[in-house]
């Protein structure tokens, strides 16, 4: 750390699972910090007795970050060393640590990473999908038709997807993947670097028949291949040229687009699906 005084927010990247997946950095800057602000501190806590650390404690998570994070800061701008920490893995990422940084840097104080286990990047690496191109959705929204919305866009999306899921709203995730986006391949990545470690390629038909007499548990990673990786097409001739134009319009497209691309899916003339277009509602 920096003796000159001069405060700095370090954020440090902790074990998804396993303990022993923190760096020596990590252990260093945890040890040597004035304050580390954790998302839960009763889980942080368990890390820190693990490693011998005693250090203060500042709560910050989703529901006080806007009180909190003045705060953090004001102790950074002080000169404390402040070590931020999620429960897992990297702050900022599907994380309020997000907010926190975007507020130092418009206070001009120092921030840091001290970077180390990613449950996206270790999910992706194990998952048998393509790792040369990739997006990071995260946490899709808990709202059904926000949900399925997102889904349709990613309906052309050719990339690797990288999504997070609460156990409970896996399946619900898994059959609207399924209605909307076909057959394609997935691997569901279950407690990484736990004992309970679990990696299942399959298609997402597969998924959604795995999980219809087994109650999902633990933290998942959901990968899904893109759209043109995909060996299995999803059958477009069981809805109409209409439907299937107002799809891609729900999802973002505009009009020219929309038409380009259900001429694509479905194989034929531009020509043919204009006519279909006209009048479809854009907004």
């Amino acid at each position: 750390m920096s003796d000159t005084g001069k405060g700095c927010l370090y954020l440090c990247a902790t074990p998804i699972g396993n303990l022993e997946d923190i760096t020596l950095r990590c252990l260093r800057i945890l040890k040597e910090a004035d304050y580390i602000a954790a998302e839960d501190t009763r889980h942080t806590l368990k890390l820190l007795n693990h490693y011998g650390i005693s250090k203060p404690l500042i709560s910050y998570h989703e529901h006080n970050r806007r009180e909190k994070g003045a705060d953090i800061i004001a102790l950074v701008k002080q000169g404390n060393q402040v070590a931020l920490v999620s429960d897992a893995g990297m702050p900022a990422i599907s994380d309020p640590g997000a907010d926190l940084v975007q507020l130092a840097y418009e206070a001009g104080a120092d921030v840091t990473i001290v970077p180390g286990p990613s449950a996206a990047l270790s999910a992706l690496a194990v998952s048998t999908l393509s790792t040369e191109r990739f997006i990071f959705e995260g946490f899709l929204p808990r709202d059904k038709k926000q949900r399925q919305a997102r889904i349709r866009g990613l309906q052309t999306e050719e990339r690797t997807v990288i999504l997070y899921e609460a156990p409970h709203r896996l399946t619900s995730l898994l059959r609207d993947m399924l209605d909307i986006l076909g057959n394609r391949r997935i691997s569901i990545v279950r407690e990484l670097t736990k004992i309970y470690e679990e990696v299942l390629p399959m298609t997402l038909q597969e998924a959604v028949d795995y999980y219809l007499n087994r109650t999902p548990k633990g933290e998942f990673v959901v990968i899904l291949e893109g759209m043109r990786q995909s060996s299995q097409k999803r059958d477009f001739s069981r809805i109409s040229i209409e439907d299937h134009l107002k799809e891609y319009l729900a999802a973002g497209l505009n009009k020219k687009e929309a038409v380009k691309q259900v001429a694509k899916d479905r194989n034929i003339p531009k020509s043919q699906v204009y006519p279909f277009s006209i009048g479809l509602d854009t907004n």
